[in-house]
């Protein structure tokens, strides 16, 4: 049996789920979005993950059409209707039909949409060994222009960086924000160890608040390894013990190489190391069950 999605409160197999060639989604990326794990039959870190659509939503002056409770139970119903235990889900919600102009006004209801499938960010390799990560000229966006915190379908400002992360040879790249200071990567935040102190960017330098990232820093609370929230340069990323990536496809990456430097020994840390395990256990016990 192929894999149903979700579109509007029905099932359609994967050849048949269509929108409309005039929903603003596709014509300008008008609508936001959601990526979450389940883990053997728990959805990781549902609430977090619901809670920044709508707020994604609301600062878009998106209404989405269902309750949260009702967008938990369409997730859940599914995942069960494909029978995954262990997916990612991609969660979509489209500002609808409208004519070719602009104006969302013009747009009737909202589209809805999940996939629930499976996802390979990276070669399972790096896990191991570690990525090699470049610094890109595609600067972050400004909170100004399209805030960060917004996650929203028109993704070419990481597109754009992902593009010259290919061109340079890598997986993956470090984008700046206007002032120069570390944001994060295409689709992953950014942490680095520093004489055993786990630092990362603060929100306002660009950065998604990530749900992966939160969970790395109650985690590191928890363990009672000092974590701070700063403003990183790339010299800061050099010369870091250990250095890592974090994000809902990607989980925890370690990173060896930046900018043909090499990242403390040049593998992956125990810091680093040991998070990916309590990461791993939390992914466990951390969850909704469907």
């Amino acid at each position: 049996m192929g894999l149903k999605i979700y579109i509007d409160g029905k099932f359609y197999q994967k050849e048949d789920a269509k929108v409309s060639v005039f929903d603003h989604g596709l014509l300008y990326g008008d609508g936001v979005f959601e990526g979450i794990r389940t883990y053997d039959g728990l959805i990781f870190k549902l609430k977090e993950h619901i809670d920044r659509l709508y707020q994604s939503a609301h600062a878009i002056m998106l209404d989405i059409p269902i309750s949260k409770d009702e967008m938990v139970g369409a997730i859940k119903k599914t995942l069960r209707e494909n029978d995954m235990k262990d997916a990612y889900i991609r969660l979509l919600v489209t500002r609808g039909i409208g004519d070719l102009g602009l104006d969302p006004r013009k747009c009737g209801r909202p589209t809805v949409v999940i996939i629930t499938d499976k996802i390979k960010l990276y070669p399972q390799e790096l896990y191991g060994k570690g990525l090699e990560i470049v610094t890109i000229s595609t600067q972050r966006n400004i909170h100004q222009a399209v805030n960060p915190q917004i996650k929203s379908l028109n993704y070419l400002n990481n597109i754009l960086a992902k593009v010259e992360a290919i061109n340079a040879g890598v997986e993956e790249a470090v984008m700046l924000n206007s002032e120069g200071y570390v944001a994060e990567c295409t689709g992953d935040n950014i942490f680095i160890v520093k004489d055993g102190s786990l630092l990362t960017p603060p929100i306002h330098s660009g950065v998604l608040r990530g749900i992966t990232r939160g969970a790395v820093i109650d985690i590191a609370r928890l363990k009672e390894i000092p974590v701070h929230e700063e403003v990183l340069t790339r010299y800061d990323l050099f010369n870091s013990d250990e250095m890592f990536l974090t994000g809902t496809a990607a989980e925890i990456i370690p990173v060896v190489r930046m900018d043909r430097r090499k990242i403390g020994d040049g593998k992956p840390g125990k810091m680093t190391l040991k998070l990916i395990g309590e990461f791993n256990k939390l992914t466990k016990v951390d969850g909704v069950r469907f």
